[in-house]
């Protein structure tokens, strides 16, 4: 195998990259955030065990995620859906 770095998956989504924004950024702190760091600080709060089967979120969990999603799209293309 040569030395050739190949994608395989995906990259810049809400799923695995950190979306903040740079006008609110501070360092040291806790981030304003457009990606799943909303929803990971929501499974903390309730101690999920990280073992299946995930605990049904709340509609206000499910709806707050999105709208953070739908942010990082309007933020990043400057369209929405």
């Amino acid at each position: 195998m040569d030395d050739r770095l190949i994608l395989i998956d995906e990259v810049m989504t809400p799923d695995s990259s950190r979306f903040w924004p740079m006008d609110a950024y501070r360092p040291g702190g806790a981030q304003k955030s457009f990606d799943k760091q909303f929803l990971r600080d929501y499974l903390i709060d309730i101690q999920w065990p990280k073992t299946p089967p995930p605990p049904r979120l709340p509609e206000e969990i499910v709806q707050k995620t999105r709208e953070k999603y739908v942010e990082a799209l309007e933020r990043l293309t400057g369209k929405g859906l």
